[in-house]
């Protein structure tokens, strides 16, 4: 039987600093909408900041429909799964929002992630809890984690900042989400740190 939690400590804490991989889940407002998933999983790229607030480092290689729902609406859902130990499934119901390379905070948020800060960087993701809660994991099955797969951070690695931006330019989908929300700012932000 799943429990709720009144913040991210002790052991619920424990649990999303262990685990190698999350998932984040939004949706635009309209019925219509594209609901997107999306996997997370470079290590370091996710810090607990307090009992109710947690950050995640938004990188490029894909689109950015996480970022223009949270423009548009702020809702968004972390989970992890333990496919190891106990079987759990937690979730974070929260309110997120994107802080860009040219936000005064900026500086400020990626102090917390240290070795993790790299090439293709776009934003950092804050989300405030609303809701924190997990279930039973019964039917997640167990898989052995071997190691992060370097080639995310490799291909950005070989870009200059300028090159990067010109790559986010190009791209479908980074300046207006699939439902044509916006979502990455474009030119994109040099940063300011």
């Amino acid at each position: 039987m799943g429990q709720t939690y009144e913040r991210i400590d002790g052991r619920i804490r424990t649990f999303i600093e262990e685990q190698p991989v999350f998932f984040t889940a939004t949706a635009p407002l309209a019925a219509d909408g594209h609901v997107n998933l999306s996997p997370k999983g470079r290590k370091g790229t996710l810090v607990v900041l307090d009992e109710l607030t947690l950050a995640y480092l938004d990188f490029g290689g894909s689109g950015a429909e996480t970022i223009a729902h949270l423009r548009e609406n702020g809702r968004i859902t972390l989970m992890w799964c333990a496919f190891s130990g106990p079987p759990k499934v937690l979730r974070v119901h929260g309110h997120g929002e994107a802080v860009f390379r040219d936000d005064p905070r900026w500086a400020g948020y990626l102090a917390h992630f240290r070795d993790a800060d790299g090439d293709g960087a776009r934003a950092v993701i804050v989300v405030r809890a609303r809701r924190i809660g997990d279930a039973c994991g019964f039917a997640v099955p167990f898989m052995d984690y071997r190691e992060d797969r370097l080639q995310h951070a490799e291909y950005l690695a070989r870009k200059t900042d300028e090159e990067f931006a010109a790559y986010c330019e190009k791209k479908p989908h980074v300046g207006v989400s699939l439902d044509g929300l916006p979502a990455l700012p474009l030119p994109l932000p040099a940063r300011t740190d």
